[in-house]
């Protein structure tokens, strides 16, 4: 399979979404449905089949942890100094802006591209970055921005904050299917093929959504800020992410190119609902638009890269 085998099928389905919202064939609350389908439903079927059918030695990746966790979180730690110190944001616009450098849409994008790449094997870098994600930065930012609208004590937020975490439905998946993992229980063909045909949806429907998202996109809110938080996220994030997983210890290429292109995705979609919820509205709209330009560019070179090595 060469490169362009590989970014065909991808960009097209892109297109056809595109085309399908530009000539009002979808509208954009289509998109918002189909987007919800797959962040609740089929995102947690194909983690959970893709997990239970696992064994531990597969998941067991230290290496990969450590680099993706303390790489995401030098990545934040920058920016906050950045958009905290040098361009004196509140703290609240600080955890937020920091946010849209430190997190990728791994959920949405990524398990889109991932799978269509190496197979159901995405299924473990996928948990493994939403787990860091969801734990360490989301964590962080909540916490961080609550505390700047002074709604409660650092450790108050902080628990309200992990409890809104474990509740959502990817991680639920991730939980459970561990858990029949870890008990070596074969689940009855009843359940396990519904939730295996719910899952294959995940990442057509995924590329598909993105397409039509990019529909009249608008950056004309793009300012010095904007265009610093984008290169941090599609250049510097997966830059860090790749000098962490190439020094560290039994990190394969598979997991070294898995990791990267997580790491250079755009930013996640939550970024932008965030900031119109903390009151940055297109200051966290308009980047969130480009770094989905940049990070398709990004992500063509880095698998072009990786194919050509």
């Amino acid at each position: 399979m060469n490169f362009i085998d590989v970014i065909l099928p991808i960009s097209s389905i892109v297109l056809i979404g595109y085309l399908a919202v530009a000539f009002q064939i979808l509208s954009k609350d289509h998109m918002q449905i189909l987007s919800a389908f797959v962040i609740k439903i089929a995102l947690p079927a194909f983690l959970f089949c893709a997990l239970s059918s696992k064994n531990l030695t597969d998941l067991w990746h230290p290496s990969y942890v450590i680099g993706y966790g303390v790489g995401s979180l030098i990545v934040f730690g920058m920016a906050y100094l950045i958009y905290g110190k040098i361009f004196n944001n509140s703290l609240t616009q600080t955890a937020v802006l920091s946010m849209g450098a430190s997190m990728s849409n791994t959920g949405f994008i990524g398990t889109a591209i991932l799978t269509l790449l190496i197979g159901s094997h995405a299924a473990v870098y996928i948990s493994l970055t939403l787990i860091l994600e969801n734990i360490l930065i989301l964590a962080l930012v909540l916490t961080l921005a609550e505390a700047g609208l002074q709604r409660g004590g650092f450790a108050r937020v902080f628990k309200q904050t992990l409890l809104k975490v474990i509740k959502t439905p990817v991680i639920i998946a991730i939980v459970l299917g561990l858990a029949v993992m870890l008990l070596d229980v074969t689940l009855p063909k009843g359940i396990f093929v519904p939730l295996e045909m719910l899952g294959k949806t995940a990442s057509t429907v995924a590329l598909f959504v993105i397409g039509g998202s990019l529909v009249g996109i608008g950056l004309s809110a793009l300012d010095r800020q904007s265009f610093l938080l984008v290169a941090i996220k599609c250049a510097v994030m997966p830059a860090v992410i790749f000098s962490l997983l190439w020094i560290l210890p039994n990190v394969s290429k598979e997991m070294l190119f898995a990791g990267t292109l997580l790491a250079a995705l755009p930013m996640p979609i939550a970024f932008g609902i965030f900031g119109q919820h903390y009151g940055l509205n297109e200051r966290a709209l308009a980047p969130l638009m480009l770094s989905t330009i940049v990070g398709f560019i990004g992500i063509s070179w880095w698998i072009s890269f990786f194919w050509q090595s």
